[in-house]
């Protein structure tokens, strides 16, 4: 499904028009204004999978970000933007085919954010289990010597001697007292194996989905796990996805349109012409021999 269907850029003049009547003195940057002339690039024709591929600073997380702002995407993160950025999405257009139901971005920064909060909850989780652990042994020895506790004093002791009287219950093991306790721990696998569940868990149908550079949390096995779901969910929802990567094997995508914006200008190519694949493929070519 393409929904996207043309993302229309400022044109060279508008661009320079705005930067000479730019009256604010206080930035030391105009990003993103600059780069897209640089590149002979003022539109965008969008498949049902479009990649941009280039080096550091060539733009194609600037177009992601575009595009986000411009279709009101969910974030799940903050991404880097300059004070004007908001200004030069003013100046862009979208054309659609249809409207999609709802759109995402989709990062590593998202990954890794999302690793660090289930460790940070992990961690209070095993901090209170223990301390439930602590409180049930601790209760079972006092009772031995201090029978007393076991006894409710006063309407304000309710709650301490409702528990005391949960763990001296012979019904009641350790585990069991503390599970009625503690929440659940959000399961964490490997951080390849995380990333790829937060990924796939994410992707949903009759949606648009932005992707910037997720191979940074992903090895070549879980990378190619994600291009064959990215690839069916294409062929079999409505789903389309608008990607960012430098990796050749998402680069590799079937049926999708590639952006090369280290060209000038910026065209579209097969990924075999791509400069950073041909790299891959002539290395290895050069060790032919090694895995015969």
């Amino acid at each position: 499904m393409i929904y996207a269907k043309r993302l229309v850029l400022p044109s060279e003049y508008a661009e320079i028009e705005f930067v000479k009547d730019e009256k604010r003195t206080c930035f030391n940057t105009f990003y993103p204004f600059n780069i897209f002339p640089n590149k002979a690039l003022r539109e965008v024709d969008f498949a049902g999978i479009t990649l941009f591929y280039g080096g550091n600073g060539s733009g194609k997380s600037t177009l992601i970000n575009i595009m986000a702002q411009l279709m009101n995407a969910v974030r799940y993160s903050e991404f880097n933007h300059s004070p004007l950025f908001g200004e030069f999405v003013e100046m862009c257009s979208v054309e659609y085919n249809r409207m999609p139901k709802r759109s995402y971005v989709l990062t590593s920064d998202d990954v890794f954010d999302y690793v660090l909060y289930a460790r940070s909850v992990n961690e209070k989780i095993d901090d209170r289990r223990n301390e439930l652990y602590a409180k049930y042994v601790n209760v079972r020895k006092e009772v031995q010597y201090n029978p007393e506790i076991g006894r409710l004093k006063n309407l304000g002791d309710y709650d301490r001697w409702k528990e005391t009287r949960e763990i001296l219950s012979r019904k009641s093991s350790q585990s069991s007292f503390v599970k009625r306790r503690v929440a659940r721990d959000i399961d964490l696998h490997s951080n390849g194996e995380t990333a790829m569940r937060y990924f796939i868990e994410r992707i949903d149908e009759d949606a648009v989905y932005f992707l910037d550079e997720p191979e940074n949390s992903l090895s070549i096995e879980y990378q190619i796990e994600l291009l064959d779901y990215i690839e069916a969910t294409a062929r079999v929802t409505d789903s389309q996805f608008i990607i960012a990567t430098h990796s050749p094997i998402f680069l590799s995508m079937r049926n999708s349109k590639i952006y090369n914006l280290d060209d000038y200008p910026a065209s579209v190519c097969k990924w075999t012409d791509l400069p950073n694949v041909r790299k891959y493929f002539d290395f290895f070519m050069d060790r032919r021999e090694e895995f015969l």
